[in-house]
């Protein structure tokens, strides 16, 4: 942590900015019971994990889709966000709103690596958290005014 990261006040993690972060360890999670034992010869559960895989992935589309549609209204509104500080969460995000989204990624991540050659359709699971992220990011993020024309 960085001095200037140090005396920069607590911004509030809004209710909403919660529960996204709870919808994203959610569908890891379910992802992760599914997919796993699968992977470790449970055969009774394959057509369960490839339900949740796809509808995960299904879900991600209409995550997307919001964060993309909440980025282009801040975006209109004057705030100048680029898709790379979208989904990189930056500006004053608390840490451990950081840590959580960024942490159901990576065990989103390891779930999918170690269950990808038993479930396939695991490995479109990921676009679930990483939509988690840039809605997030789309609601709750700051970013600078957006520089206009004339002060280019």
């Amino acid at each position: 942590m960085s001095a200037s990261d140090a005396s920069a006040p607590a911004v509030p993690v809004a209710p909403a900015g919660r529960v996204l972060i709870a919808l994203s360890w959610a569908g890891t999670i379910v992802f992760g019971a599914t997919a796993l034992p699968v992977a470790l010869g449970a055969a009774a559960l394959d057509g369960v994990a490839i339900a949740v895989a796809l509808g995960l992935f299904f879900a991600s589309l209409g995550v997307w889709a919001w964060a993309l549609l909440a980025a282009i209204a801040r975006t209109a509104r004057g705030d100048d966000v680029a898709v790379t500080t979208l989904f990189l969460v930056e500006g004053r995000v608390p840490a451990h709103v950081r840590w959580s989204l960024y942490g159901s990624l990576a065990a989103c991540l390891a779930a999918t690596v170690a269950s990808a050659a038993a479930n396939p359709f695991g490995v479109l699971v990921p676009m679930y958290p990483l939509g988690c992220i840039g809605l997030w990011g789309a609601r709750h993020g700051t970013f600078p005014p957006r520089r206009t024309a004339a002060s280019r």
